[in-house]
């Protein structure tokens, strides 16, 4: 699938949840100090890491024996919310944050969703526009506590 190696995904377990935080953490670090309001990922554990798992699901992408992205995911309403999709720096533009995306989708199917959601800042339009190639349209404007305008936007994908 890539120029790296064999690529894998499968579903991470509660004892993955130091190796997905250290993925978090090495994936948003580029946004620390540059995103406003700050990336809520800056402030994860492996308690919340855990706390995640055990609501929802992730899925973890190795490209060989390495650990090299993941996506937490769990049902909301009709639709799966993905959230903090992370793929380490030096395993990006490979195919691997697509990958992610199309392996929850298809859990997400399986599991008789009507599609999925996710949440993208306002400030990184190339992810907006990156999801839109995917198929994601922005279905709502949201905006965090305390600003005024707009911080980030819903994005769904329907297929039901």
């Amino acid at each position: 699938m890539n120029k790296l190696g064999q690529l894998t995904i499968a579903e991470a377990s509660i004892d993955d949840a130091p190796i997905l935080l250290a993925l978090m953490q090495a994936a948003f670090e580029e946004y620390e100090g540059v995103l406003t309001p700050p990336s809520g990922a800056h402030d994860e554990t492996v308690d919340t890491v855990r706390a995640r798992l055990t609501a929802g699901a992730a899925a973890l992408a190795r490209v060989g024996e390495d650990a090299a992205g993941f996506t937490f995911y769990e049902p909301a309403g009709d639709l799966v919310y993905l959230g903090r999709l992370s793929v380490l720096p030096r395993f990006r533009n490979n195919g691997i944050g697509g990958a992610l995306v199309a392996y929850v989708e298809g859990r997400a199917n399986e599991k008789g969703a009507a599609g999925m959601r996710l949440g993208v800042r306002l400030q990184l339009p190339h992810l907006v526009a990156r999801y839109e190639r995917l198929g994601y349209r922005i279905t709502r404007f949201m905006t965090h506590r305390g600003y005024d305008e707009p911080t980030w936007v819903y994005m769904e994908k329907r297929w039901a």
